[in-house]
């Protein structure tokens, strides 16, 4: 016959501080890029493409949304 523990668990698995969220860039839509104070090379491009008839997109990541960034 197997017999269980004490039934007692070992201790909680902390999670570290950084694993908890990572900050993430939000997506923007070319309308964003074009009224942004500081342009990017990657808005740029991304203003360029949609500026051309018929172009679909759905947005590029902002470098400037990043949460906590001043």
């Amino acid at each position: 016959m197997v017999t269980k523990g004490s039934g007692t668990k070992g201790k909680p698995k902390k999670k570290s501080a950084s694993s908890d969220r990572i900050p993430q860039m939000r997506i923007v839509t070319s309308d964003v890029c074009a009224v942004c104070k500081t342009p990017c090379a990657r808005g740029l491009a991304y203003l360029d493409r949609m500026s051309k008839p018929g172009a679909q997109g759905t947005g590029v990541p902002c470098v400037l949304t990043i949460p906590g960034r001043k």
